[in-house]
């Protein structure tokens, strides 16, 4: 598809075409050693052409997406950026190394189901229109799209006929097992996916652990990256001060934070049940809880009675709904403290802990999976034993009277600051850019493992 073909505009058609200025060379990317692809000396081609790489966003994960695309463009990579109306935004169609392809539009949850699935039909036909003349060798998927058999077979099957090399974002290694609905067809499926792709990110080194033992995908197609910190959520000059008025919080309040998916696995029963304790002997605690049921509302509904029951509700806040992001910091500025109760052992990353730590709000975590890693006992936080409201709630107290809490307002910049470090986007994006160039400049024709 020629990018001087006249398009519609963003919000209908595909793209929004971008001048493209400054691009570096594929033997322009430096440190390929230092981006830890062990055992891979590729030659890097000394032609003039610059890295182009399609971008599938599945067109949600707005902080996850915009960030990567941000720090890929910085390296001098071109993007195809597969987006919907949901990441429209003026740093993308202002950047000069990205097309901008609005394939997926409109995703408005209040649609009639007739509607969408009429969008979702839509969206598919545009993508696979798309791949058939699509510039870009390389494909990176960062999250699939509705209909996950699809996405992982027969699309998969579709890219590496075209003879693309496809590159996926596991953020999830089995989001079935941890959603407790896995089954042999979703295995199937992913097994499926993750044989065909040529490479495999992960965000820790139990998930690469984990593709091996679970799917036999060999090591050398794994690379472990940072999840790259939240930087694309609003945080204006609003104070805690001003945040917690706005809440009804009094100043001499304990906020305690609960953010996300309303699902079994992430253990809201447990801090719950934690701070009815605390509140029996200290009426200054006060919960938050925002976020949206996912999956069956049953759950909910006997959180809620745990909350009658327990005579707790005048001390808890609730914003049972999606938060958009213009109002997300309002939470996590009245907020003293994050509580992760994850209920259920997972490999993966807390995409709401490094939302938290942009904020630079310190998190009380479940010891379970790869938690622990992310927290330094004092400094950005505290574990519990999973699954154990007594040792939250004790927890919790102790944080209260920690020096971590104690001076909180100067340790927020602390921890903001180890985010960034940590959690470098440029990280990302370093590794990242050495796969790419890697793929793009090996000599073997294009095969799978499957």
């Amino acid at each position: 598809m020629s990018r001087k073909t006249e398009i519609s505009p963003v919000r209908q058609g595909y793209s929004h075409p971008a001048k493209v200025r400054g691009l570096v060379t594929e033997d322009g990317i430096e440190d390929r050693e230092e981006a830890g692809i062990a055992g891979r000396q590729s030659q890097i081609s000394n032609q003039q052409s610059a890295i182009r790489i399609a971008l599938l966003t599945g067109g949600g994960d707005k902080p996850y997406a915009l960030g990567i695309a941000a720090a890929l463009t910085c390296r001098g990579i071109h993007l195809d950026f597969i987006g919907s109306d949901d990441l429209i935004s003026p740093e993308l169609l202002a950047n000069p190394r990205v097309d901008f392809l609005n394939l997926r539009g409109d995703q408005r949850p209040e649609a009639s189901p007739v509607a969408k699935a009429l969008r979702v039909l839509h969206y598919y036909v545009r993508l696979v229109r798309y791949a058939a003349t699509a510039r870009p060798k390389v494909f990176h998927i960062l999250w699939n799209n509705k209909f996950q058999l699809v996405d992982r077979i027969l699309l998969m099957f579709y890219y590496k006929a075209l003879g693309k090399r496809v590159v996926f974002t596991a953020h999830n290694v089995n989001a079935g097992e941890r959603d407790s609905n896995d089954s042999w067809l979703n295995r199937c499926a992913l097994k499926i996916q993750y044989t065909l792709s040529d490479h495999i990110f992960v965000h820790t080194d139990g998930m690469k652990g984990e593709l091996g033992t679970e799917f036999s995908i060999p090591k050398r197609k794994i690379s472990v990256i940072p999840f790259g910190i939240n930087n694309t959520v609003p945080n204006t000059s609003l104070s805690s001060a001003e945040a917690k008025c706005g809440l009804g919080i009094d100043s001499s309040d304990k906020a305690v934070l609960f953010f996300g998916n309303i699902a079994p696995y992430k253990g809201l029963e447990y801090l719950v049940a934690a701070f009815s304790d605390l509140v029996r002997e200290d009426r200054s605690y006060r919960l938050i809880i925002v976020g949206k049921p996912k999956g069956s509302e049953d759950y909910w509904k006997q959180i809620q009675e745990t909350i009658a029951r327990s005579c707790i509700r005048d001390r808890v806040i609730e914003k049972i709904e999606y938060v958009p992001d213009e109002t997300t910091e309002l939470y996590f500025k009245a907020a003293d403290v994050l509580v992760l109760p994850y209920a259920q052992v997972f490999q993966s990353q807390s995409g709401v802990l490094f939302l938290g730590y942009s904020f630079g709000l310190p998190a009380i975590a479940a010891d379970v999976g790869s938690l622990r890693e992310e927290i330094i006992e004092g400094k950005t936080g505290f574990v519990f034993r999973p699954q154990d409201s007594f040792d939250l709630a004790r927890t919790i107290e102790r944080y209260f009277a920690s020096d971590l809490f104690l001076n909180l307002e100067g340790r927020r910049t602390e921890i903001k600051e180890y985010a960034n470090e940590r959690y470098s986007w440029d990280k990302v994006a370093k590794i990242t850019t050495a796969v790419y160039s890697d793929l793009l400049t090996k000599c073997r024709p294009l095969t799978s493992d499957l």
